[in-house]
């Protein structure tokens, strides 16, 4: 499928919207995503090679915000525990549509892969099954503040023994020039990829309400707090991070 350039905020805006993953964005969604999140591909490639040492046979596997479906897709190429399959869930319907597309294109491609569910839902509202590994990539930042504690002690609770969370966010630093460092940085690596200051900047407007990224320090106490018993930094680039929550 072709992927179409993210021209979102090329031409001036008099009122920046707030952010939202629409028809619009999904449209574009590939190509913003990979030229605005530093590490990306290597994240979500990755996620499911170390899946695959928490898949349990028999079980669930949750990919939480699943947007386009790039972490289920890579779920399913790299876990080989029987019985498994995958459940996908956004709770944007253009996502939903274009990822059950995506899905369909993959199992033209490949052959005995893990079989997916791709449901439209709110996470916050979702009743989880027992599983052994839960991936939200860049997801949780999009959760509001006061829920998230809630959310991840019901995604430890479903959690098997021997299971897994793991958790991509873009990080926030308690040290003031640390994190303009990285912030100018990042700014820097959007630059690279052909941004210009008016997009750089409306887009920061549009997702200033939308998703507040938090401290590593704030993700391991809460982790903590939610019941996990370890929290493993396994990737970070500038200011985007994946952990490994164990329960």
């Amino acid at each position: 499928m072709t992927e179409s350039p993210d021209r979102i905020y090329a031409t001036p805006q008099g009122q920046v919207a707030d952010f939202a993953f629409n028809e619009d964005v999904v449209r574009v969604f590939p190509d913003m995503i990979k030229r605005s999140v530093p590490g990306y591909p290597t994240i979500v490639e990755n996620i499911g090679v170390l899946a695959s040492q928490f898949a349990q046979p028999g079980t669930p596997l949750y990919d939480l915000g699943s947007s386009l479906g790039a972490v289920t897709q890579a779920l399913r190429r790299h876990v080989k525990a029987d019985d498994c399959r995958v459940i996908a869930v956004d709770n944007s319907s253009a996502m939903v549509e274009r990822c059950r597309e995506y899905l369909h294109a993959q199992d033209s491609m490949f052959q005995e892969l893990l079989p997916a569910d791709v449901i439209e839902a709110d996470i916050l509202d979702m009743e989880f099954q027992p599983c052994s590994l839960v991936a939200m990539n860049f997801t949780l930042q999009f959760v509001p503040r006061e829920q998230r504690l809630e959310l991840l002690g019901r995604i430890r609770q479903a959690l098997l023994p021997g299971g897994a969370l793991i958790l991509s966010e873009k990080l926030r630093f308690e040290d003031a020039e640390e994190h303009q460092l990285l912030t100018d940085l990042h700014v820097a690596f959007k630059r690279a990829n052909g941004y210009s200051e008016l997009e750089i900047a409306q887009k920061r407007s549009a997702l200033e309400n939308v998703m507040r990224p938090d401290s590593l320090e704030e993700h391991r106490a809460r982790l903590k707090a939610a019941g996990f018993s370890k929290v493993v930094p396994w990737f970070q680039c500038l200011n985007f991070a994946s952990l490994i929550a164990l329960p």
